[in-house]
């Protein structure tokens, strides 16, 4: 394809903020290249995205799709943040009837490419007859996806038990430090499930129907991942690259976040540890008190953002012990629901983050040198993510039983310090301290876009071999 074409590219994203924010950064790029960007989603996950700047306006136009009522979904819920794990099969089900709206947007506005993302396994269906090409673009890692295998695995019945999930696949060919699910992460993962389509159902039909497959991920992070990637897929796989986010923050939130400042500016340099689990993971008041407790125990400064849980799911306000943010008010700050994260891990007294092990959060940690304490939320890819990074010396994981996830205060509290404070957590924190230079580097991150533009632009099916 001339590079001089200019195209029309359509954004389809999955409905959680995690997914919606990589999707519009790309998107952002490729309007800045000159590209025409359809970002379609829902009004109310539109209207959580930051503003554009004015320079992108003319390129980048965003289109509202009402997100169809089915039976199970509370009214006026668009996202995975408002509703508890058990109700995301529903809003799937909700998101799968958007297929008759974008097939007639499709139908009318000349669209050469759709991004899209792991849940819409119909697409091909619609996009195939109109000439327009497909990439998937997973916004997990390469580890995590190859974890996955290739559409047969995914597709098949490879997996007959819960077990199966718990032990290194057979096509794993590079040595990858035991990255696989616990019992108790994939019994918790299962009631995210939508019984009538499964997940990996919908990512085996997109990876055979789509163009090609790109990662939010880079080479010098999972060289020989993406490389196997490629043959499992027996297709193109583009890594995007990290997608570094840059340091923004509303001006609505300025003064909570002078107030944070404030209290970070009186701590010693990498003294203070960051506790913040993403609203969509869902802990026990048992977990979340035995939490707390290591916390306290560990003796450290901390700033932990406790979140309320979604519609439905029971109190959580309530859910850290009674008096603690009073007994630790010396040296804690607990906040409630939202904290401006990326400043907090920019500050240059935080020098750890206890983290639920989200992609997203693990790539702000570590474009700050945030060593990290590993403590899986046990939804997607998280489990797989701890022990990735496990694996690769830049955090370490909370110990926990593999069957039910239980743990103790007092692992909590050692695990916190070895990783904060004790000599034999060095190696830890000079390791994450290295990968400052892969995750927070700009030039990197923008060469990678560059090179999946590059891709889309000079696309040519009969170019294509693996």
């Amino acid at each position: 394809m001339d590079r001089t074409k200019k195209l029309h590219i359509a954004m389809f994203p999955w409905l959680a903020y995690g997914h919606t924010m990589p999707l519009l950064e790309v998107s952002k790029f490729l309007a800045q290249r000159g590209h025409r960007i359809s970002y379609i989603c829902t009004p109310k996950n539109i209207s959580r995205l930051p503003k554009l700047p004015p320079h992108l306006s003319s390129n980048l136009s965003f289109v509202e799709f009402s997100l169809p009522h089915v039976h199970g979904l509370p009214p006026g819920v668009e996202s995975t943040s408002e509703v508890p794990i058990n109700k995301v099969p529903y809003l799937k089900r909700a998101y799968d009837k958007l297929r008759d709206p974008l097939s007639h947007f499709l139908k009318n506005s000349n669209v050469n490419w759709i991004i899209h993302d792991f849940a819409p396994y119909w697409l091909p269906g619609i996009a195939a007859p109109l000439g327009i090409n497909l990439v998937f673009f997973s916004i997990f890692n390469a580890s995590s996806s190859a974890f996955g295998g290739p559409p047969s695995a995914l597709l098949g019945d490879h997996r007959k038990r819960l077990e199966d999930y718990t032990v290194i696949p057979e096509w794993i060919d590079y040595p990858c430090n035991n990255v696989a699910f616990k019992l108790y992460e994939i019994v918790n993962y299962q009631q995210f499930m939508d019984d009538d389509m499964f997940d990996i159902h919908r990512i085996g039909r997109l990876i055979q129907g789509c163009q090609f497959v790109t990662v939010r991920t880079c080479f010098e992070f999972e060289w020989d991942v993406i490389k196997l990637l490629i043959k499992l897929y027996q297709k193109p796989v583009v890594p995007v690259g990290l997608l570094p986010p840059l340091l923004s923050l509303p001006s609505n939130e300025d003064n909570k976040w002078e107030a944070i400042k404030s209290w970070l500016d009186s701590k010693g340099e990498k003294s203070v540890l960051y506790i913040a689990f993403d609203s969509e993971v869902n802990l026990s008041e048992e977990s979340m008190h035995q939490l707390a407790f290591g916390i306290g125990k560990s003796n450290l400064t901390f700033i932990w953002v406790v979140r309320n849980s979604p519609v439905g799911e029971g109190q959580m306000n309530d859910i850290i012990p009674p008096g603690f943010e009073k007994r630790v008010s010396n040296r804690g700050l607990v906040l409630r629901d939202w904290a401006p994260q990326l400043r907090i891990l920019a500050h240059s007294s935080v020098g750890g983050f206890l983290t639920h092990c989200g992609w997203s959060s693990i790539i702000e940690a570590l474009m700050y040198s945030r060593a990290l304490i590993l403590f899986s939320g046990g939804n997607s890819d998280q489990g797989l993510n701890a022990r990735l990074l496990h694996g690769k010396k830049v955090g370490l994981e909370i110990e926990r039983n593999e069957v039910d996830g239980s743990f103790t205060s007092d692992l909590v509290a050692a695990t916190i310090r070895r990783v904060m404070v004790e000599p034999e957590g060095e190696v830890l924190r000079a390791n994450a301290q290295a990968m400052r230079e892969i995750f927070g580097n700009e030039e990197l991150s923008n060469n990678y876009l560059n090179e999946f533009t590059r891709f889309i632009e000079e696309f040519s099916p009969s170019a294509c071999h693996c």
